[in-house]
């Protein structure tokens, strides 16, 4: 009953990936761009990178004045946010 409460990182990065790209560009605003970096979070959590997870969230408390740029550009130019994983 409450399995449908509990995600899974998979499915999340899953999900997003396959996000069209109008729906990408929309959440890398700068108000939204909170989302893609969760979305870093949950990433390297899923593939277990401690460097990944730590830059994550340095980047959840510092870097959204300037990472939802570089989001924008990287979504117009390869429809994809890059990370280090």
């Amino acid at each position: 009953m409450f399995g449908i409460f509990i995600f899974r990182g998979e499915n999340v990065i899953k999900t997003f990936d396959n996000f069209s790209k109008i729906i990408k560009i929309i959440l890398a605003l700068p108000v939204l761009d909170i989302i893609w970096a969760v979305y870093r979070l949950i990433k390297s959590y899923e593939k277990k990178n401690t460097i990944g997870i730590i830059l994550a969230l340095i980047l959840i408390i510092i870097g959204i004045p300037f990472l939802w740029l570089i989001d924008m550009i990287s979504i117009i130019i390869d429809n994809k946010v890059y990370w280090i994983d």
